[in-house]
This record gives C-alpha cells, structure tokens and sequence, in this order.
C-alpha cells in the first residue's frame, strides 16, 4: 500500500497553507511536526477528504483518493484534535454509533467494541457518560473510535493531548504495535511521543515541506551544533543572549546548560553532545536562529531521496 502526495498546494484567500508538497508513505508509523500554522491540519484534512486542494493529487495504489470514495473512507481510521462528543452517551454506545457509521456488521462490531476499550484502557468506563469523563479520557474514546474499523490508513491528531505520562507510554505502545500493518500518521507537538517510534519525521514550516526522513539521518545533520556548557550562575545571562539555550540545570556551583550553535562555544568549558528531535526542531523554529543554509539543503536532500517519483 502505497500513499502518494504529488504537488499539493492548498490556499485560504491569499494565504497559502500549503505549497508543492511531494512526499509518498506505505506502512509504518510517521511522525507530522510544525508550529501553529504550519499547515499540519490541512494537510490532514486533505488526506481524510475534510477539505479539497487547490492543486495537486492524493493518490492510494495509483488512483485519485476523490475518485475512490467511500473505498477509500472504509481504509480511514481518524482521530480530530476538537473533543466533540455527545456527552450524553456512554462510552459504549458512542462506539456503537460510530461502528454504524463506519457500516460495521453488528455482531462483530460489539466484539470489537470490547476490544478497543479494553486497548485504551476504557473497559471499566464502559457505560460512564462521555460528559462526565476528563480530558484524557475523552482523547482515548477518539483513539478508540478511530480504529475500531481496524483500519489501514490511520490519522492521528494530537492523540496524546492531555494524557498523564503512564497513559501517554501506554497508547505510544500500542500505535507501535498495530502500526506493523497500517499506516499510521501522528500530528503532534510533544516531540517525544514520536521520535523513537516513527519510522520517519516530516517537518512543515509555512506550508512548506522542510524534511522528511528518519529521524536518526535527519539528526545526523546538526550532530555538530549542540552543545553543553559548564557555567557559572552569574554567567546565564550572558550565555542566554549570545546562542539558543535548550535547557538548563543546576548542579551545586554550577549551571549545566544545553545549547545550540554553528560554532564551537569557544572561552567556556563545553563539550559536544549527541542531538535529540527536540534540538533539531528548535534550530529551524526558534525566532533567534537563521538555520544554516547548508542545513537546509542537506534536510532536502534526504527528503527528495525518499520521494518515490
């Protein structure tokens, strides 16, 4: 199974929020980051058939995803970022309702309902009403109904939103692992969940599409531009001002502090350290930072080597 995106362009009036996107998926999990803006949720809802593009094709196997319809729709499993729920329906019953909707035959739909409460760890809450559960609940009610189809394509919006650390661990497991027969693309803005599960990271900046590879190449990039300092307490100030600081702690007399820079922090005690997702993130995003050109190009570079023309 093969998702392709050719030339994808989306605009609202003036504003483009998306602009030439070319990328391809088949089955694993992808990881969709950007800042507010980026154009995540229309690219999203391009792929569900929420919204249609100004330009370009979405294509499954080949064939236009418009043209294929609702043989497309039954391959979707969807989870929106908006809570709307009908609070007046227990847990069960929501499930019920959305099954007929999908046109699930009843009798496998009941036993698939109580499989997929029991994968959210909703079993217990069953026939609670959806009004009474709390935010991450609810955000576990729409992981449930998104594949209870137990669907193909999986779209997954902010899913972890509101979960505690047990219940984020939790549902970041089981994506992995119904994720070795599906498709799975996870819009997010907790770098974490998805940096050691996804198969790739793709990165929107401005409705552009920065990269898309494995994180572990993409990270390779800035290997040689983060670094940790030893500090004085008296002397954050003035490191805060000359590079990006990533994080910071406090160790007796002295402050450890993570930064980000093209050149070696010469006149401190530093030494180099190996990147994370967050890192790579910062260095394109942060206002105070004009990425390296040749960063840039090298991030392209492995995105138009994946692209399978």
């Amino acid at each position: 199974m093969i998702l392709e995106i050719h030339n994808l362009s989306k605009s609202y009036g003036s504003k483009m929020a998306l602009e030439n996107i070319n990328c391809s998926f088949s089955e694993g999990i992808y990881g969709l980051l950007g800042p507010n803006g980026a154009g995540k949720s229309t690219l999203i809802n391009i792929l569900v058939n929420n919204l249609v593009q100004n330009t370009g094709e979405v294509m499954l196997d080949g064939k236009d995803i418009r043209q294929l319809g609702e043989s497309y729709r039954s391959l979707l499993g969807f989870m929106p970022q908006q809570q709307a729920l009908f609070d007046s329906f227990t847990a069960r019953r929501f499930l019920g309702y959305m099954g007929t909707l999908k046109g699930m035959e009843k009798r496998k739909l009941n036993d698939r309902i109580e499989e997929v409460l029991s994968m959210v760890n909703l079993s217990n809450a069953a026939d609670k009403r959806l009004g009474s559960f709390s935010g991450g609940m609810k955000q576990r009610i729409l992981i449930a109904q998104a594949i209870l189809n137990d669907p193909k394509i999986l779209i997954l919006d902010e899913p972890t939103a509101g979960l505690d650390p047990k219940e984020r661990i939790r549902i970041r497991n089981m994506i992995s692992e119904i994720s070795f027969s599906k498709l799975v693309l996870i819009a997010t803005h907790v770098v974490t969940d998805i940096e050691f599960i996804s198969n790739e990271i793709m990165i929107l900046k401005q409705g552009e599409l920065v990269v898309k590879s494995q994180p572990a190449k993409m990270l390779e990039i800035i290997a040689d531009k983060v670094y940790e300092l030893h500090v004085r307490e008296e002397e954050l100030p003035k490191v805060s001002s000359r590079w990006r600081v990533c994080s910071m702690l406090k160790d007796n007399d002295i402050v450890i502090v993570r930064i980000l820079s093209d050149d070696q922090p010469e006149g401190y005690d530093y030494r180099p350290v190996k990147p994370v997702l967050e890192d790579l993130y910062l260095y394109l995003f942060d206002d105070r930072i004009k990425p390296d050109t040749e960063v840039l190009e090298r991030l392209k570079e492995l995105t138009n080597k994946g692209w399978a023309v």
